[in-house]
């Protein structure tokens, strides 16, 4: 019988230990591809790569394919899925203090959001999650939400009553919408499509690149730049499988989503302008709410405010406040 060569040997051993050492990583958001996020996603999967030497590929699922912001956390939470990046209010569900996230207003413009989540805060309530199952590794951006509908032209705030809002699932954003008057109503955003389009709801909201990625265009007429809530996104870990990775490997993730994430929210800061014309060529009518107004939606929105303060707790609202005031000296 032949024996086999010095380099097959050499071959078999390398084949052999590299694949022990792959790992193969799951990461799932609910955009489309060409939105920021996901962008943000590939910059990620290519960082992985080449920090690992190949030995660790992330693989995307975008669009919603593995089900609602919910599911995926709850498959998280089991193991099944590895990470997910998704608006830091919906992990309230775990952690009620991430509640302040969506407060209304809470966030003059982006380099506030940033001093504060890339800081002690943001590691403090990323923390909270360990508890849950759930490793933080780094915030990224949505950005700004304005609303749309396929009703009317919105340049006061009264115009807002009366609307059927679809609202992300979580109490603060039912609560917000109710003080204007209009009807909230909470739905995964897989199926946010289907219902403008069905007229089950009159409208969403939701910043110009999510409204633009997504064709919201093709289903609303109506857009107002209400800069109502700045959405942070929390890039999350399944903490099941994080136990399972060496140091090494848990190192490569952690820096891999703080440099990503700062390419993400350049991409998503620069798509902004673009997405906004590109509403308006599908023929969207955009307004803006003069400083009266944008005053008493503000107003509106203090009883909230004050209700979710409780809720979230005031040591969680009082270090937030803080921080901002830093950022603002």
């Amino acid at each position: 019988m032949k024996r086999p060569s010095a380099v097959m040997l050499c071959a078999a051993a390398l084949l052999a230990w590299t694949g022990a050492q792959a790992q193969e990583l799951k990461f799932a958001t609910q955009n489309p591809k060409g939105h920021p996020l996901v962008t943000g996603m590939e910059r990620f999967a290519e960082i992985v790569a080449a920090k690992s030497g190949g030995k660790m590929k992330v693989n995307l699922f975008p669009g919603g394919v593995l089900g609602s912001d919910q599911a995926n956390v709850s498959a998280l939470q089991g193991g099944t899925l590895d990470m997910v990046v998704l608006n830091s209010g919906i992990l309230a569900s775990q952690a009620k203090e991430f509640g302040v996230f969506d407060f209304p207003f809470m966030f003059a413009n982006p380099k506030e959001a940033d001093a504060v989540v890339d800081g002690p805060f943001g590691k403090m309530m990323h923390d909270k999650l360990l508890a849950h199952g759930i490793v933080g590794l780094a915030y990224w951006e949505l950005g700004f939400r304005d609303i749309t509908n396929s009703r009317r032209p919105i340049t006061k705030v009264d115009d807002i009553a009366g609307l059927k809002l679809r609202v992300i699932p979580n109490a603060i954003n039912v609560d917000w919408v109710k003080a204007l008057g209009a009807n909230p109503t909470p739905l995964p955003f897989p199926e946010v499509y289907a219902a403008l389009d069905q007229k089950a709801i009159d409208g969403q909201e939701n910043p110009p690149t999510v409204i633009s990625a997504n064709k919201f265009y093709e289903v609303q007429k109506y857009l107002v730049m209400s800069n109502h809530q700045y959405n942070p996104q929390s890039l999350i870990f399944s903490k099941k499988v994080w136990d399972t990775l060496s140091p090494a490997s848990q190192k490569i993730l952690s820096e891999a989503a703080v440099e990503a994430g700062k390419y993400q929210r350049q991409v998503s800061r620069d798509a902004a302008g673009g997405a906004l014309e590109t509403l308006k060529k599908n023929g969207m009518q955009v307004t803006e709410l003069a400083p009266a107004e944008l005053a008493k939606f503000r107003e509106a929105m203090k009883p909230v405010i004050a209700k979710h303060s409780e809720i979230v707790g005031a040591d969680v609202v009082n270090a937030l406040q803080a921080e901002l005031a830093k950022v603002r000296k």
